[in-house]
């Protein structure tokens, strides 16, 4: 029988703290700071036994986001190429727009919602956020919906 798993989307700021420390164990290993587990571990300030418990249960967002669509609320100043600049951020992330749909804008706020296909992305979904927030005329870039 197959199991079905339900998953998430929960703010760092209330998770456990041996959640954040797993994840700062992969990200050391994964980066290459450290070599072993044990030494990752260590340094961090938790068992192996935790960190395996664990390990398989906790993800950043964009590891569970390859090859799936994710939908973005954008706020944009009503400014020629604001729109068009996050398009290009999009894209030189390597991610597939799907869909684009812009209202009216209101008092010199546009409201975006842009649906992506991540399978191709050559960075991560985060650093996508990231960067695009720090557009200028980008107000708000946040995460509505994923598949």
């Amino acid at each position: 029988m197959r199991e079905d798993k339900n998953f998430y989307i929960v703010d760092k700021s209330v998770l456990p703290e041996i959640f954040l420390k797993v994840m700062d164990v992969k990200n050391l290993l994964e980066s290459g700071k450290e070599r072993t587990v044990q030494e990752a571990v260590l340094k961090v300030g938790i068992s192996r036994s935790a960190f395996y418990k664990y390990r398989d249960a906790v993800f950043p967002l964009y590891e569970n986001t390859r090859g799936k669509t994710v939908t973005f609320a954008v706020k944009l100043d009503d400014t020629k190429g604001v729109l068009s600049c996050v398009l290009n951020g999009i894209a030189e992330a390597g991610a597939n727009i799907l869909t684009i749909n812009q209202n009216i804008p209101i008092n010199g706020i546009a409201n975006v919602t842009i649906t992506i296909e991540t399978d191709a992305m050559e960075t991560d979904l985060g650093m996508l956020i990231s960067e695009v927030e720090k557009l200028s005329g980008v107000q708000y870039f946040k995460i509505i919906a994923r598949e």
